[in-house]
């Protein structure tokens, strides 16, 4: 009792001195207690700071402003359960917004912020790199003078438990966010408030979605008709998934081939006649050999004669820069894990999964799958200082919320993924609807021949193989990390841009 009672006065007395150095204490300015309420762990659901910009693309001036913010997700009762963080790029010196392009940007994952294309391709600002996008310091940003804001209106939208997003309802059901058809239906809601707010619905719009948010933006490019009745002018998929289209067995192995030999061909393993040809006169001869011989060898599976099978091996073997001893060892298909392992075995190296020009090293040469992911390192190192720099320092977004580059959204509901389907069904019905892929060659999650696959697939009728159309890059999944292909893909999608927005009355029929 007695230890209880001195503890009691002893903690009366630190309260009383601490009211008393309080009271000798400076007051806090009204700036510093402002800055000191606005960064707090709980994001804010809807709050925005603005400033204004300049950037010279092609050689013009081009001003904008810039708001990084947060709008709301509601449930069905108008409740807010969630918030989403975006940066909006807006070009000022356009008379008429309602006439120009707006860009609506997403990424992947699923789990993944907007910052890849957002600081490193479309927008204003582009990480500082080397011309082959490798890490250099000091990190940061700089302006992009390849941009597409001199041509639309940007924003770029970070899905929940991304960037700066959050679940605010601790009681909200996670399956509303984190499927397949969940994220569509949610982020469908967020765009149509979005574009309400900004006063934006007779601007012609287009989505860009990378790796995932190629699934993404195929089913909403159908919810955003179906449920908001928004017609959409474009949309671009950049690195793109399989879209639910399903290519499995014999197809999915003989897809590979020629990404394998554009590795090789970059690393200088091919044979000496082809790694002097040019990489684009390599390919399509990888490509014909890939649909008229290795897929119909294939599919006879262990019944395909021991003669054709070792031709067929030391063709692949002559493409892929393996050897024929290896690829028969494997059943003529070797794995994407065994193939980063053993092209550069004997150099003692790997290649990296998402873009095959980045090289890792193992503890051991020996095994099949490689201790990490050399691209992805590469990029964590300089994406994630710029991005916090930029938003927190630069645009003065003043939050204590941690920005996750990749958040935690499982289990992921992949149940009914049809997206390639709701994508052609949006094409069907909206005849002004063009779509765009872009694809790097050294891609090895979402190779450049796989998306090739999924355009022919995408509409089996062929009736609207005049509004598809294909561009790949002498780079990996995020193309526009090397310097050359940032001009080129960005060049590209300004000319998708113009040419799949109508001239004035020119009516959407058939």
């Amino acid at each position: 009792m007695k230890s209880k009672l001195a503890v009691l006065m002893l903690l009366a007395i630190s309260s009383a001195a601490f009211s008393q150095d309080a009271d000798k204490a400076p007051a806090v300015s009204k700036e510093r207690a402002a800055e000191l309420q606005a960064s707090e762990r709980l994001l804010k659901a809807d709050a925005q700071v603005s400033k204004t910009g300049q950037v010279t693309i092609k050689g013009k001036l081009v001003p904008y402003k810039v708001t990084a913010g947060t709008q709301p997700v509601w449930d069905k009762d108008g409740k807010v359960t969630a918030s989403l963080f975006y940066t909006y790029y807006q070009r000022t010196d356009v008379s008429d917004k309602g006439k120009r392009p707006l860009v609506l940007s997403f990424n992947g994952g699923p789990g993944s912020a907007s910052v890849w294309m957002h600081v490193a391709y479309t927008g204003p600002k582009v990480l500082n790199l080397d011309a082959e996008g490798y890490p250099v310091q000091p990190y940061g940003v700089k302006d992009n003078p390849h941009s597409i804001l001199d041509v639309a209106d940007i924003v770029y939208i970070d899905p929940v438990n991304t960037g700066f997003s959050r679940v605010l309802d601790g009681k909200a059901d996670r399956s509303r966010f984190f499927g397949v058809n969940a994220d569509i239906q949610y982020l469908a809601e967020w765009v149509s408030t979005f574009v309400s707010r900004e006063g934006r619905w007779t601007s012609p719009k287009y989505l860009i979605g990378e790796s995932y948010g190629t699934s993404r933006v195929s089913g909403l490019a159908l919810e955003l008709q179906n449920a908001q009745w928004m017609y959409l002018n474009g949309v671009v998929l950049v690195s793109p998934t399989e879209l639910g289209l399903k290519r499995d067995g014999a197809v999915d192995d003989a897809l590979k081939l020629p990404y394998y030999a554009a590795t090789a061909w970059y690393q200088k393993v091919l044979p000496a006649d082809l790694q002097a040809k040019d990489l684009k006169d390599v390919l399509p001869e990888v490509e014909a050999f890939t649909t008229d011989e290795f897929l119909p060898a294939l599919a006879k599976g262990g019944f395909l004669d021991a003669q054709k099978r070792a031709q067929i091996a030391a063709k692949v073997a002559r493409y892929s820069g393996l050897s024929a001893e290896y690829v028969l060892q494997n059943n003529l298909a070797v794995q994407p894990q065994q193939f980063w392992k053993e092209l550069l075995r004997k150099q003692g190296k790997t290649v990296g999964r998402l873009d095959s020009r980045y090289l890792g090293i193992d503890k051991t040469d020996s095994g099949d799958k490689v201790d990490y992911n050399a691209e992805l390192t590469s990029w964590l190192h300089s994406f994630t200082p710029a991005i916090n720099q930029y938003l927190r320092v630069d645009l003065g977004y003043k939050t204590d919320v941690k920005y996750n580059l990749f958040g935690d959204v499982h289990p992921w509901d992949y149940k009914n993924e049809n997206t390639g389907e709701n994508l052609r069904l949006a094409m069907a019905a909206n005849p002004y609807l063009k779509v765009m892929i872009q694809s790097g060659y050294y891609d090895g999650a979402c190779t450049y021949f796989d998306a090739k696959y999924t355009m022919w697939h995408l509409d089996p009728s062929g009736k609207m193989k005049d509004r598809l159309r294909f561009e790949g890059y002498r780079s990996g999944h995020m193309m526009y990390l090397r310097s050359a292909d940032l001009a080129t893909a960005n060049d590209d999608l300004r000319d998708f841009i113009r040419s799949a927005t109508p001239a004035q009355n020119a009516p959407a029929r058939y």
